[in-house]
């Protein structure tokens, strides 16, 4: 047997043996590619959706993976939070005003359920185009209808809450999570805004007027407060000396009465008040008939 395989190696011939050499590297690249085809990463931030044969099989957490080589496709989706802007949206006002809005809306796929995301949208461009984009532009324009021109710029924080109240009402939260949206700017044409400046200094100017007039009328009733106790202080201070006369005169004539009234009942008081006040000097001259005073001649 070993001398038959001696004879047998003796007549292989070199191209043989190069065959055999190619054919040995082929199966070992073919092996390396299917082991390495069969390999696959997922970036942080992603979700890997794997197809067998095009049908949905599982989604691949971030990290190192194995598929079927031939069989399996790997599909990557962000789940990443994003953002997109709309420059220069264009929309009326309640009073017909044409403003130019620029929004913007943050959002997440949920990882959980990317496969739907590939399923129904393809890929997260697709979510962005096909449904977001359409919500958004629908749902700013009617919103932003609700308010005039005004309102849109003095009350810009319920037009925010409004706009975002609406997108995150029509889209799927378990699809697709609207973290936030933003009207970041409103601009209305220049002669509009012009004339809503002007308005709003004429208002400014308004009430300034008015706190000057109310400052006024509170500056006069002080005045008339003022006069008016000036005016009841003095009344009040003639009452008093009125009334202290009147009390002064009372208590003089009751003094004068009772002084009366003493000297009517004792006549004797009379005659020493008038002793007391003469001087001691006769009169010089005398009328026929007439008497000498403080003398009494008794009997």
């Amino acid at each position: 047997m070993d001398e038959f395989a001696q004879l047998t190696s003796k007549r292989r011939t070199p191209g043989q043996t190069s065959n055999r050499l190619i054919l040995v590297g082929l199966v070992v690249v073919v092996a390396a590619i299917l082991i390495f085809s069969s390999m696959f990463t997922v970036d942080q931030g992603y979700r890997g959706v794997v197809l067998r044969l095009g049908a949905f099989e599982r989604i691949a957490q971030p990290g190192l993976g194995f598929k079927m080589p031939l069989v399996d496709k790997v599909v990557m989706v962000r789940v990443q939070t994003n953002s997109k802007v709309y420059d220069r949206m264009e929309t009326y006002s309640r009073d017909q005003q044409l403003a130019e809005l620029r929004v913007s809306v943050t959002y997440r796929l949920v990882p959980e359920m990317v496969h739907e995301v590939y399923a129904q949208f393809g890929s997260e461009d697709g979510v962005v185009s096909r449904l977001i984009d359409r919500r958004v532009n629908e749902l700013v324009r009617t919103v932003f209808g609700q308010f005039n021109a005004v309102e849109a710029i003095q009350q810009r924080s319920s037009l925010n809450q409004k706009v975002a109240d609406a997108v995150m009402s029509v889209i799927d939260p378990n699809i697709v999570v609207i973290e936030s949206v933003q009207v970041e700017d409103i601009a209305f044409s220049s002669a509009y805004e012009q004339s809503v400046e002007a308005r709003m200094m004429a208002e400014v100017e308004v009430q300034r007027r008015t706190q000057e007039l109310e400052q006024q009328r509170i500056q006069a009733q002080i005045v008339v407060t003022q006069a008016q106790g000036a005016a009841d202080a003095r009344v009040a201070e003639a009452k008093a000396q009125a009334e202290a006369t009147r009390l002064a005169g009372d208590a003089e004539a009751s003094a004068i009465r009772a002084k009366g009234e003493a000297l009517r009942d004792n006549p004797e008081l009379v005659a020493l008040v008038t002793a007391e006040a003469w001087n001691g000097v006769l009169p010089s001259t005398m009328l026929p008939g007439g008497t000498l005073p403080f003398i009494s001649v008794g009997e």
